[in-house]
């Protein structure tokens, strides 16, 4: 997804400024939490019915947009 722009927002009025889906109080952060948790879209739909699977391919883009942003030490 190249637009992910259209769905994420950071407003430091909304959760302290974190990254959030438009027009939710819920965070990008709560999103990838559950996909690394192994929970598939559909299950996270489930659970958050004010989302949609372009909120969620969306929330993968935007993490995967920080990750070339900056480097990351992993222990050996």
């Amino acid at each position: 997804m190249q637009n992910w722009q259209e769905y994420i927002t950071v407003d430091p009025n909304v959760c302290h400024g974190k990254a959030c889906i438009k027009g939710t109080r819920i965070m990008v952060s709560v999103v990838l939490d559950n996909l690394a948790a192994g929970l598939t879209p559909e299950e996270i739909t489930h659970s958050y019915p004010s989302l949609d699977h372009q909120a969620i391919q969306a929330s993968i883009a935007y993490a995967a947009e920080l990750a070339k942003e900056r480097l990351i030490l992993v222990p050996a």
